[in-house]
Order: structure tokens, then sequence, then C-alpha cells
């Protein structure tokens, strides 16, 4: 048996089941040997991005990793910027990047480079299988580092030879880590402070935005009278008709300081202490207001859910949380808008949907009109690294075969992995994508204004413009084996949209919208 046999017969025995592949010459013998371990389902890319992504979506949803194939350091490089959002999110990936064989590294031939150096931006663990004999435990290695706690990023650099020669064996799944318990005199700190009469809010993002961790928070923050909030860009949030109601930190830092204004406060689960996403003039960087006190209940390796079971005990939490009311707005009518767009999105949501949300600025409506759409998943933009959007959508459908995933994106950023929509026709995924074209990067116009940028000019306002030559989403879409409709009003986007969503299979529907800063 070869190195790559070997390799993926410990992969799927390890519970990795599915490939986002974009190969090259350096990785053929594991493509071969795929034929040989009909378990693993092998997902073709046209883009690394769109490999890496889909891993991030299918990770999210599916709570255990997917790998990617990469080809060399450039292929890796190629990825990097959705294993960063990946990161973020604590998604575990197994990354298999391919390398020249050993004997061949000496030479520095043209795709020779540093895939270490690469890997180590976005990745927890790095091992170069160096051994045929070796290359299985590596990849039991790599799926227990990526499992966690938390979930993560590995990276399994794998010389061609290896690969191709035999002698190997496959080797059992690693036992990953178990969670770390938080010690009992912190939990009954974070009641303490919770039960003390200040002000004070919980700010929740990771492991606690989904399952009984989600309902065990929203109970601790009803018995408690504190703020529940997530993070800006949550990993998977539940949300939706009987699911506990939850206010997203803005992405405005105004906005967000007023959002913690006043808190004497600040338990953290699974999150991050919330600071501006990027420096402003005269601005603070740090978002917790003066005098607030932060802790951490749990992070990390730490049990998350058994924390927050804990902590809703000692504080005395109801035994239920309290529950978003059912509540759908009405079909629009007349133009067509972010707003009227995020209505129609709210008033036709499937139950049970998964939505990959990277509509940035056209997105800001959403979240208020879907609130009480039947209980969904919401999968946002991490790290702020566009791009993400697509290739998520495609992941989330190979975990959620059975769920339809809603995929809103902003036109700027759905052209950065529009080969997504290839992948999502290949496999027949059941994707409705709604493309916000506002011929803009809207989102920098606004920000040029909030870093002090000035009146711009003609030649700077030229680099937020998409309108010269305008872009068109239903032929590309089509280019790409995706049925794609236009709306520009309120009423054909209903229609379009009821369309695609009753249809199996993916579908576009292009909605022309005005930028609405």
């Amino acid at each position: 048996m070869n190195g790559a046999r070997a390799l993926l017969d410990t992969l799927v025995a390890s519970g990795v089941e599915v490939c986002f592949t974009n190969p090259g010459t350096s990785e053929m013998h594991f493509v071969a040997a795929l034929d040989q371990v009909p378990e693993m389902r092998g997902v073709l890319t046209l883009f690394e991005g769109v490999a890496t992504g889909a891993a991030d979506g299918y990770g999210r949803m599916a709570g255990r990793p997917a790998a990617t194939l990469l080809h060399l350091g450039p292929g890796l490089g190629n990825g990097l910027a959705n294993l960063h959002n990946a990161r973020r999110a604590r998604t575990p990936i197994v990354n298999i990047v391919g390398d020249h064989a050993l004997s061949h590294q000496r030479y520095d031939a043209q795709l020779q480079s540093d895939i270490a150096t690469v890997a180590r931006n976005v990745s927890s663990w790095i091992v170069s299988s160096t051994a045929t004999d070796a290359v299985a435990g590596d990849a039991a290695a790599a799926v227990a580092a990526a499992a966690g706690p938390p979930g993560s990023v590995a990276t399994l650099v794998l010389p061609a030879d290896v690969c191709w020669t035999d002698g190997a064996s496959p080797a059992p799944p690693a036992a990953a880590p178990g969670a770390a318990a938080v010690a009992a005199d912190h939990v009954e700190h974070v009641a303490a402070l919770l039960r003390d009469g200040g002000p004070a809010a919980i700010l929740l993002g990771g492991r606690a935005g989904h399952g009984p961790a989600l309902d065990d928070v929203a109970r601790v923050a009803a018995g408690t009278g504190a703020k529940l909030l997530a993070e800006t860009f949550p990993a998977r949030l539940e949300r939706g008709a009987g699911r506990p109601p939850v206010e997203r930190l803005s992405y405005l830092g105004d906005f967000a300081a007023a959002q913690l204004a006043g808190l004497r406060h600040l338990v953290l689960v699974d999150a991050a202490s919330p600071v501006s996403f990027f420096a402003y003039p005269d601005k603070p960087s740090n978002l917790v207001p003066e005098g607030c006190e932060v802790t951490v209940l749990a992070a990390g390796a730490d049990d998350v859910a058994g924390a927050l079971a804990a902590l809703a005990a000692a504080v005395g939490a109801p035994p239920a949380p309290p529950r978003q009311e059912p509540a759908r707005p009405a079909r629009p009518t007349g133009a067509l808008t972010a707003d009227t767009a995020a209505q129609a999105i709210g008033a036709l949501l499937p139950e049970h949907a998964i939505v990959s949300d990277e509509a940035n600025t056209s997105g800001l409506f959403a979240p208020v009109h879907t609130a009480g759409a039947p209980a969904h998943d919401w999968l946002t933009l991490t790290g702020g690294a566009i791009g993400q959007g697509l290739p998520v959508a495609v992941g989330a459908a190979i975990a959620c075969p059975d769920r339809k995933v809603l995929a809103l994106q902003a036109d700027g950023s759905a052209l950065y992995t529009i080969q997504a929509l290839w992948t999502m026709a290949r496999e027949d995924l059941d994707v409705t994508v709604v493309v916000f074209n506002n011929r803009s990067y809207a989102v920098l116009n606004m920000e040029l204004d909030r870093v002090g940028g000035g009146e711009p000019g003609p030649v700077a306002r030229s680099m937020f413009d998409l309108s010269d030559p305008p872009i068109d989403f239903v032929t590309l879409a089509a280019g790409l084996g995706v049925p794609a409709s236009r709306a520009d009003t309120a009423e054909s986007f209903v229609s379009h949209l009821e369309r695609a969503l009753d249809a199996p299979g993916p579908r576009l529907v292009e909605a022309m919208v005005p930028p609405i800063v």
C-alpha cells in the first residue's frame, strides 16, 4: 500500500469524509487513490479559496473537519484568506498541501517555497510527512489537532514521493484532547458578578451560539438581567422563531460602544473582548467602556457548554430561555432596495435554512426582518476577509444536504470566489444565491469618510465603482452552470426568490439595489 492510500484510509477512519480539492502534479497519487476509497467524497473546486472556504462552511455545520487538497505553497497561499476566516471561526480543517518529492527539493524548482511559513499564519499544527511509514500516523494526528477543542486548522505537508512509495499502512484514529472543565470557584465568581446588580452583559461567540449552550447562556441572561450580545460576526448563530433572541454587536464602533455603554461587567463566553475593526482618527480602538470589568467564563480548550450549564445553575436561571416569537414581514412591493429585499427574505425564508451571509452593506436590514422567521442558522464573515460567502454555502450544503442553503452575497465580494457557482452546479447542491448588485464597493465609500479621507475626487470614487463596465451576474451564473434571473422591483424579487427557494438544486437571483451608503 502506498502512502496516499494509507493516508486516505486513515482520514476516513478518523471521521473525515469530504475533501475539497484543487490538485496539481505533486498530488496525483492522492487523487488516484480516491477511486480506491469510495468513503471519501472528493469535491473539485476551481480555485483554492473555494476549497478552503467550503471546508470552513462544512466544519461549522458538521462539527467535524473536512480536508482540503492544495497544490504546493502557491496553492496554499491562494486559499489563505478563507483559512484566515476559518481560524477566526475556530473551524476544524485538515489541510493537505502537496510538496515536491524529497529528492527534488534541493533543486529549488519553480514551485518550490517555504510551505510551513505560509501555513503558520493560519495553522495551529504543522507537520511535514517525510517518511511513507509515518504518513498515516501524521494524518491521524492532524485530524485530532484540528478537532480541538477548540477547532483549528491543521496543515499536513505531503511530499509527492511519500505518497507514491509503497510500505505504508493505515493508522488508527488519534484521540483528540477532551475539553477542560472550568473550575467551580470560577463559575461561582462569574455568578457573583452577574448577581451584584450592576449593569452587565454577556458576549457570546463560537460554541456558545448554538445548541444547548445557546439556551443556557440565554437562561443566564434572563435570570440575572444581563444584556445578551453576540460577536459582530459569529461563526454560527441559531436564530429565528423558537430560538433565544440575541443582539449582535454592531460593526460600527460608535454603535457598538453605545450597545456597551454603562456596563459594569462584561462576561465573555468563547468570544474576544470587543475592539474596533480598524483604527480611526480620534476614536478608541478598545470598545469596552471605562470602568467595565471584563471576565472570561470559558474559551479556548475550556468546556464552554459545561461552564454555561454550571453558571445557569449557580445563578438560579429559569428552566427555559426566552424564545423569539414567530413573525414574518409582509411581502414587499415597490422599489427594490436592501430593506425591501430583506423583507422578502424574511417573508420567504424556509424552515431550518442555513444562511451564509456576506451581503455586507446590503445585508444591514436582514437580521431585523428575519428575526421571527422559522428557525435557521446564520453563518457570517468571521475574519473579515471577503470572498467567503459562496464557498461557505458550498460546504454547508454538503454538510447538511437535507437543508436549504441561502447565500446572501454582495456583488464585489462575490467576484473573489465566483467559481464556487460551478462547484454548486457540479455537485447539484441545494443553494439559492442572492447577489445584491449595487455596482459598488459601498462599504469603502463609508470607510473613506470614517477614516477622515476627505471628500473623494474622481479617481478615488472610481476605486469603489463597479459600474463601468457593469457586471452581469445572470450571464456569469449561466456560464458556470447555475440557472439565474434578475430582479429590479420588490415584486419581481419576491417572485424570483420564491421560485428559486422552491426549486431543488442551485439557483441565483441578481437583486439590482441602490447602495445604502
